[in-house]
């Protein structure tokens, strides 16, 4: 990883534990994004698959909809 996807990591992760955001997403996007196996199917949850799919995608637009209320 180079400086610049290490910046884009840190800032997406700090917005998105500092906005209450589902730590089951948080946890996803940060597997996905780091390219990391998926967990096993029975402790996989809507959240964190929706986190694993955007980290992925290196997508750090739609961790908004995750937050905890």
């Amino acid at each position: 990883m180079n400086s610049a996807q290490l910046k884009i990591y840190h800032d997406a992760v700090d917005a998105m534990e500092k906005a209450g955001v589902d730590p089951e997403y948080v946890q996803g996007w940060q597997g996905g994004f780091l390219v990391n196996p998926k967990r096993e199917e029975q402790r996989v949850t809507e959240a964190y698959e929706a986190g694993y799919d955007d980290g992925s995608e290196k997508n750090a637009d739609n961790y908004k909809n995750w937050i905890k209320k």
